[in-house]
């Protein structure tokens, strides 16, 4: 697992590092993405920008967010295609809602590549492997627990991204029948105050708790609070995304039970999708419409290495 894990990382900066010069210039992209003050967009919009610049370094790049407001998304969407874009990134307000104005931009002669989440219709879609994330977050669990132990899934909002994580996880811990799982079903609905409450119910409902896979940073980081407002230790917390906060927690001595997340690469995500759109624009049409990057695992051990969304990567 890890062993392929490595080798499509390498494969990927590979691509990066070697992307052919294209014959039709990127004169100007517009981009959509969730709220630019979660730092997982500001992370997409410079990678973006990044990649765009080194494409055309007089491209002119006109980034939004929607705020979750989908209406908002589409009307972001006409005025793109009002200002004659040639490629449009967008993390869809609604991957199946927001398929029409996808098609009219395409009509439009307009590219337009999905980031983080699969959008209906779209040129292609580059986001995680939410799947091998899930993965390799409980294979850390199982391998600590020594392939024994009580665990807990903290399940959320039943979108591909969630689901994804959940059926990884789920994946191993069936292989191993010493595992024992709780619960699986309850929604921490993404966020540290959900993640509180729900792990307030199971530390009140079962005496014996030795791991609990969040489905993402927030609420394992509410899980942590929950634990250790009830005075609960040697709990195994993990989570996925590798967010700032998390970063902050796994340096914090405070909170030993925080121990891994398997991380996004915002900004090598909307590289790759950058190159994609720009492939597309050329008439290289993508092996396959989505495209899977690695997640790895940051852990305790290895944080003091780990680039995180906010770092500097335009070296």
């Amino acid at each position: 697992m890890l062993k392929t894990t490595t080798l499509a990382g390498a494969a990927m900066a590979l691509v990066l590092t070697t992307a052919p010069c294209f014959a039709k210039d990127l004169k100007s992209i517009g981009v959509s993405l969730g709220s630019m003050g979660n730092p997982f967009f500001v992370a997409l919009s410079k990678g973006a920008e990044f990649e765009a610049k080194k494409t055309n370094p007089n491209v002119k790049i006109t980034t939004v967010g929607f705020e979750y407001d989908l209406g908002k998304q589409v009307t972001q969407i006409d005025n793109f295609i009002a200002a004659g874009v040639d490629l449009i990134l967008l993390n869809p307000g609604d991957p199946k809602a927001i398929g029409p104005a996808i098609k009219k931009a395409q009509a439009a002669g307009i590219v337009v590549v999905a980031v983080d989440t699969a959008a209906e219709g779209a040129d292609a879609t580059v986001t995680t492997n939410n799947v091998q994330a899930g993965e390799i977050s409980c294979q850390y669990i199982v391998d600590k627990l020594g392939g024994k132990g009580d665990v807990i899934i903290e399940n959320g909002p039943q979108v591909s991204a969630v689901i994804d994580r959940v059926t990884g996880c789920k994946n191993v811990f069936a292989k191993n029948a010493g595992i024992k799982v709780l619960s699986s079903d309850q929604d921490g609905k993404g966020s540290r105050e959900g993640g509180l409450t729900v792990a307030q119910g199971y530390l009140t409902r079962f005496p014996k708790i030795d791991a609990i896979f969040a489905i993402n940073d927030p609420q394992a980081i509410g899980t942590d609070l929950a634990a250790r407002q009830q005075n609960r230790s040697g709990i195994i917390i993990t989570a996925v995304d590798g967010a700032p906060d998390i970063e902050a927690a796994l340096k914090d001595p405070q909170s030993p039970q925080i121990q891994a997340s398997a991380s996004q690469d915002p900004f090598f995500m909307a590289r790759r999708a950058v190159q994609v759109g720009v492939g597309i624009l050329n008439g290289q049409k993508p092996a396959s419409t989505v495209e899977l990057l690695p997640s790895k695992l940051v852990t305790r051990d290895n944080i003091g290495d780990y680039k995180g969304w906010t770092s500097d990567r335009s070296q």
